[in-house]
């Protein structure tokens, strides 16, 4: 005998692009859904967009002509609250502004039968608050879906401190009877995945706002960087301007965190009615209100008028034999660079060598590379045990031990060894170039270009330019970069460049986040993967990064901008001091297997 269905009806109130998706899940999992929406027009589109989805996977061979009338058939629309009097369960994704969610809740507790369950679909209000204005503060608690809500996996369940055990666990239930994964939050603004992204989205808006970088180039960086699906403020504009507006202010008035403040970028576009994609404009113009075609405008970079202005690169010399600097030479010699691998000594240049040709050997077998090409590669590095064999190159790349003493020392060496008119670069992540530069006589010729890991691999370079940097030191990098097939962004000399200047402080509020009690490890990286579509959870970022060398660079952004919310979390100290450092050591934020 089949076990009487949970919430047999279920009442979506408005029917925007949220709740529309919310309607067609609540559907397709079988329930009675009422959709109350006083705007007909809205109501259409509702319908058309089920009819739509519905067609979709039908000629997709996911559901049959038969299920797709049922489905149909379970979606009634109503212009009025009174059609929610027999529903079990009534979501509302209304408006995210408190008086007119709490009007709406308020009038459903009236109305509604006294064992339904009153779910808002707020991510930024405080649920505590709003229930505390119904009479059944123990059947209230947030569903926080994830747009596209068909597609998107994660649901946050938001209790509060008077919603009821058996409320929590029958709605719980019901979200997995959706096929989608519940994530138990607390009720604080943002949740777990808003939480931790609206902060790195706020911080992506300031960069832009203080021109420390385009937005195609920021935007850029945290694709190719990071392999986000969207750039920062590109997602900017899809959320809507004033709705991450609205989430940073109740962000703000509970953490008093400045990483949370709204950037004043936020409140200028939102008043002149530049709220992203829904407007035609935001940080980006689109062909219409509504698309998602970018069109150009007076940001728009112009289109590079071919190679030239940069100095002459026919060969390159890598100092440094780790992983970083065999991933480097090994994209200079498949580019067809002549390729001088100098370390300190023979024996270890000839390793790293032979660990170049190994893993080019893997390209041949994965059928990514041919066998005389691999062979050509090869033959186009040399092994030096001495920065001696550097003094030829055109553009000598230093990729040896994070330590700015280190790096110092080094490039007083290239100073004295390269040619004049040679590019001297770092691949520093986090120390100032200008401090690297000024250990030589010509800071003119000094640049970073800053490969991510692996090198072979990941499409992006920071390329930094520091005050004393020469515009065709600049230009013979991007051209450089052109050749080997990597995406070169701009950024200026100061900690984090882009990227980890993006990445870390989110990944030190995911730490603070378990360090308060707030969630587990598990429900935040599942909620950023499943929620956010990110390739990895912050936790499984930071064991694989090393949680030393994150604690470094949080070190390092804390003391180049001295904000109290840039201080590393208390608890990724206590790991780094405890040895934990990740997967190399065997535990981090998990366990792992020793090898």
């Amino acid at each position: 005998m089949d076990r009487p269905r949970p919430f047999p009806t279920v009442a979506i109130i408005g029917l925007g692009t949220m709740g529309t998706g919310i309607a067609e899940v609540v559907a397709r999992a079988g329930h009675e859904v009422v959709g109350i929406e006083i705007d007909d027009a809205a109501a259409q589109r509702a319908v058309a967009a089920l009819e739509s989805s519905t067609a979709r996977a039908v000629q997709r061979e996911r559901i049959t002509e038969s299920e797709r009338g049922d489905i149909l058939a379970r979606f009634r629309t109503f212009p009025d609250l009174q059609a929610a009097a027999d529903a079990d369960l009534v979501i509302e994704v209304v408006t995210e502004h408190f008086e007119i969610k709490r009007e709406v809740l308020t009038a459903l507790d009236a109305i509604v039968k006294p064992g339904a369950v009153l779910a808002t679909g707020t991510n930024a209000l405080s649920v505590t608050e709003l229930a505390s204005h119904t009479s059944r503060p123990d059947r209230v608690l947030g569903l926080h879906f994830f747009a596209p809500a068909p597609a998107m996996k994660l649901v946050e369940v938001v209790s509060t401190v008077l919603t009821s055990p058996e409320t929590t666990d029958a709605v719980t239930e019901l979200v997995r009877s959706f096929g989608k994964q519940p994530v138990a939050v607390g009720d604080r603004p943002g949740f777990i995945a808003d939480g931790l992204l609206f902060g790195y989205l706020n911080q992506a808006a300031a960069m832009y706002e203080a021109r420390y970088a385009t937005r195609e180039d920021i935007d850029a960086a945290m694709r190719l960087g990071c392999g986000l699906p969207m750039g920062p403020l590109a997602l900017l504009d899809l959320i809507g301007i004033d709705t991450a507006q609205t989430v940073l202010e109740a962000m703000y008035q509970a953490s008093r965190d400045r990483l949370h403040a709204p950037a004043p970028v936020l409140k200028q576009l939102t008043a002149a009615g530049l709220k992203g994609r829904k407007a035609g404009r935001g940080f980006y113009t689109y062909e219409a209100p509504g698309s998602a075609t970018v069109v150009p405008d007076a940001e728009t970079p112009a289109e590079a008028a071919g190679a030239g202005g940069g100095r002459p690169v026919r060969s390159v010399g890598i100092a440094g034999s780790g992983t970083m600097a065999t991933g480097i030479a090994e994209v200079f010699a498949k580019a067809g660079y002549e390729v001088v691998l100098a370390a300190r000594g023979q024996e270890k240049a000839d390793k790293a060598v032979a660990a170049l040709a190994k893993s080019l050997d893997r390209s041949v077998a994965k059928g990514r590379l041919g066998q005389e090409q691999r062979d050509a590669a090869v033959a186009r590095v040399t092994a030096a045990g001495s920065l001696d064999a550097l003094a030829d190159v055109d553009l000598a790349v230093e990729a040896v031990a994070e330590d700015l003493p280190v790096k110092r020392q080094l490039f007083a060496t290239l100073d004295k060894v390269c040619k004049p008119g040679a590019v001297l670069a770092t691949t520093t992540s986090s120390l100032p170039v200008v401090a690297v530069a000024t250990a030589t006589t010509r800071p003119r010729d000094v640049i970073g270009m800053h490969f991510f890991n692996p090198a072979p691999a990941m499409k992006l370079v920071e390329v930094v330019c520091t005050v004393l940097t020469a515009e065709d030191v600049r230009a013979t990098v991007h051209e450089v970069c052109g050749r080997i097939r990597k995406h070169a962004v701009d950024c200026g000399d100061r900690a984090g460049f882009i990227v980890n200047a993006l990445l870390f402080p989110y990944l030190n509020n995911a730490v603070k986040m378990v360090q308060e009690h707030y969630a587990t490890v598990e429900d935040i990286d599942s909620a950023m993967k499943l929620g956010g579509g990110y390739p990895m959870g912050p936790f499984e970022l930071l064991d694989v990064v090393g949680l030393d060398v994150s604690l470094a660079i949080e070190q390092v952004l804390h003391k180049e901008f001295r904000d109290p919310g840039l201080a590393p979390a208390p608890l990724l100290e206590h790991l780094v001091s405890a040895g934990c450092l990740g997967r190399k050591t065997g535990r981090g934020f998990r366990e792992y297997a020793r090898r």
